[in-house]
């Protein structure tokens, strides 16, 4: 699985992306975001606040609940502003 990291989450986390080979269990994006944040304490920081962060999933806006696996790409990202 490729994970993208963007703006702060990028900072905290400390690159821009990783190849990552999750456990089984971890089957979504919110599984994901738990089993990246007891990968270091960079991810720990950037996963802190969960909330904080939105997920794209094959490049597509991704909910807590969307699926993953080992052949997607998972972006993560702070929310986005316009104005």
């Amino acid at each position: 699985m490729r994970v993208l990291y963007f703006a702060w989450v990028r900072q905290k986390v400390g690159i821009a992306e990783e190849e990552v080979a999750p456990p089984p269990e971890v089957a979504d994006v919110a599984g994901l975001m738990a089993w990246l944040s007891r990968q270091s304490p960079g991810h720990a920081a950037a996963f802190a606040n969960a909330g904080q962060i939105r997920a794209a999933v094959n490049q597509d806006f991704a909910a807590p609940d969307q699926p993953v696996g080992p052949a997607d790409e998972v972006a993560f990202f702070p929310p986005v502003t316009g104005g």
